[in-house]
């Protein structure tokens, strides 16, 4: 099959070859059209278009709805999120999802899993909505069922370094190929160091989870930020991190070390109103912020992608191409997403988005997605 369009990551016209990967790029006429990019990954989803990943009984029908939602959005790739939870929770949520990837026409979009807790820090604000009773320190024999259940589709883990068991930890699941990531924590800067030192190459929306007062240096925002040896994701959606921080974060972390993640919860994509988070109750506000069910603690996103690369461009003035390129070649580097680092080369996966694009408005209009040469939207 062949697509033609303006390369988003280049802005040159090209031709595309492929079939369920990329067998050609070559230079096209100018012509009128669509913009063309490679599929946005989405490295944590705990939810979407009300269905919530974590329900250990999410209908397989309903799972399938939401990555139809997740496709109009442009998403190709994404990792389903669990948080922290029961220790029978999260394994029957991983094992749920795990069949639903088997059994689903749609399943070939989840790439793996985001495990997020409930190894983190148990204090108010870097726990964030995170239940603080199911907070619980590193094992990594509970590590090996979460593993066992999701049929070893785990690909990331979310974790403190503050826990005295926590290097030892990081070294062993990335002894296991899968990424370490440092999120949800008030570690000091020789506990990050050594997570770092240990394997640990990722920081979780960075900004986020974390103290609502802190001192202004050392702290592990910065601490983070001035680690060249960690990428870093941010929610993008105005409402967890504001433009100054966003703009300051993606010069400390280069854009080379920069990701776009939603976090979205089950609200994203939905109306208004009442909602679930694993056992928590969660509003989606009129004003789109997810918040625990009768407070103001935010719980997860309602950001789709399209809007978060918009988002990108709007708030910390970034060129289409670079907002683009953290959606998703940053993104499968980070969450080492196989057969997607290349961008729109031969060899990597036929995993396109389309879509129409207003520069003076920075819109994004999707017309059509591509999930491994198949049209999926």
């Amino acid at each position: 099959m062949n697509c033609f369009g303006m390369n988003a990551l280049t802005g040159s016209p090209v031709e595309i070859d492929f079939c369920e990967t990329i067998r050609g790029v070559t230079p096209a006429a100018p012509q009128p059209g669509d913009f063309i990019a490679p599929g946005w990954i989405d490295i944590q989803v705990n939810g979407f278009a009300g269905v919530d990943y974590n329900r250990p009984d999410a209908p397989h029908s309903e799972i399938a709805r939401s990555i139809h939602a997740l496709f109009a959005t442009g998403v190709t790739r994404f990792y389903p999120t669990v948080i922290t939870g029961a220790p029978d929770d999260m394994e029957s949520a991983l094992r749920n999802l795990s069949r639903a990837k088997d059994s689903l026409p749609e399943g070939g979009a989840i790439e793996g899993f985001h495990v997020e807790g409930p190894h983190i820090g148990i204090d108010d604000g870097p726990r964030g909505a995170h239940p603080k009773r199911w907070v619980r320190k590193p094992d990594f024999d509970e590590f090996r069922r979460w593993q066992h259940a999701a049929a070893n589709r785990i690909r990331i883990v979310t974790i403190s370094p503050e826990w005295p068991e926590a290097i030892h930890y990081i070294e062993r699941v990335v002894a296991e190929g899968v990424v370490a990531s440092i999120g949800h924590t008030s570690a000091t800067a020789v506990q990050i160091a050594d997570a770092v030192s240990a394997g640990a190459s990722l920081s979780t929306h960075l900004g986020n989870g974390a103290h609502a007062e802190m001192r202004r240096h050392p702290n592990y925002i910065w601490d983070q930020l001035a680690e060249d040896r960690l990428m870093a994701d941010f929610i993008v959606d105005g409402i967890h991190v504001g433009a100054n921080f966003l703009k300051a974060a993606l010069r400390a972390k280069g854009i080379e070390r920069s990701v776009l993640v939603t976090d979205a919860s089950a609200p994203a994509g939905a109306v208004p109103g009442r909602y679930y988070l694993g056992e928590q109750a969660v509003d989606l506000t009129p004003d789109n912020r997810v918040v625990l069910a009768g407070q103001e603690k935010l719980a997860g996103s309602a950001l789709r992608m399209d809007r978060g690369v918009e988002n990108l461009m709007r708030m910390a003035g970034l060129p289409l191409a670079d907002a683009v390129r953290m959606a998703t070649v940053n993104a499968a580097r980070a969450g080492k997403v196989p057969g997607r680092t290349n961008g729109l080369a031969a060899g990597d996966r036929a995993d396109f988005v389309q879509f129409r694009w207003d520069a003076e408005a920075r819109a994004i209009n999707v017309t059509a997605t591509w999930v491994s040469g198949r049209r999926v939207y």
